[in-house]
């Protein structure tokens, strides 16, 4: 198989499938050792989801220590942050808390950004939340890699996504677990005994910050109850990190000239 020791950005098309051929006949703990002796910079990064939480068992069962990181939005339910508290607890990883830029507390949120920014501009609080403290982790930490929770059961983006993928950025990604059902997860987190969130027994399956999280109905997919009644289906973590940058920077550009268009006219 070829190796990704060399800079990613060297592998071509035909390479990068010849990984992921190779890869897709392997069980999770396989492409998780794998992983674990090809990557320097390699880390976990969950927000401690039913996947996640199967991963961070696989590794411990198997061994194999990855430091974790974990992206604190502030928006988190509290059942999230007490599972994080678990979970680091039970597996005994290195936990790295990324926050949005400037914040230790969703008030210091609410006083930088103002309240509700979710509903007023999505792309913004995406941005804020989500990509910029990612990339800000990547950065602080040397990730050459990353290890996800993802799968194409989930549908949406993730339907036809690959074991291993590399953003434009050159980050890898690896999502042991793309093959894998809700079903498999869930049987997998109870033969186990695995910390888990206790909202999975309230009638959630995927569970992302608490103002745009509702429980899944009866024959809904696993991740309708993520902003309900809208067309998105990512937060922004996943997409392209260029555009996602380029789109924060117009909003704010633009928010900045109706503010400056705001004042002059009440000083006119």
């Amino acid at each position: 198989m070829p190796s990704l020791s060399a800079p990613v950005l060297q592998l071509d098309e035909s390479q990068l499938h010849h990984i992921n051929t190779k890869l897709s006949a392997m069980e999770p703990h396989q492409v998780l050792a794998w992983a674990s002796t090809t990557f320097a910079g390699l880390y976990q990064e969950t927000a401690f989801g039913p996947s996640g939480n199967v991963i961070s068992d696989i590794l411990s069962s198997h061994n194999i220590s990855v430091p974790v990181i974990f992206i604190d939005t502030l928006h988190h339910f509290d059942e999230t942050l007490d599972l994080a508290r678990r979970s680091q607890e039970r597996y005994g990883f290195d936990l790295h808390v990324f926050k949005p830029e400037g914040c230790e507390t969703r008030q210091d949120f609410i006083a930088r950004h103002g309240d509700n920014l979710w509903k007023h501009d999505d792309v913004v609080y995406d941005y804020s939340v989500k990509v910029e403290p990612a990339r800000r982790a990547y950065t602080t930490l040397g990730a050459r890699a990353v290890i996800t929770g993802r799968r194409r059961s989930q549908k949406g983006d993730r339907a036809t996504m690959p074991i291993v993928e590399i953003e434009s950025t050159g980050l890898v990604k690896i999502n042991p677990l793309a093959m894998w059902s809700f079903q498999q997860v869930w049987t997998y987190l109870r033969a186990n005994e695995v910390p888990y969130n206790a909202l999975l027994d309230q009638g959630y399956k995927s569970v992302g910050d608490y103002h745009s999280t509702r429980p899944v109905k009866e024959g809904e997919d696993e991740r309708a109850g993520r902003w309900a009644g809208s067309e998105k289906t990512e937060c922004g973590l996943h997409k392209d990190y260029f555009a996602m940058r380029a789109e924060f920077l117009a909003r704010n550009k633009t928010q900045q000239e109706q503010t400056v268009s705001q004042l002059t006219a009440q000083a006119a």
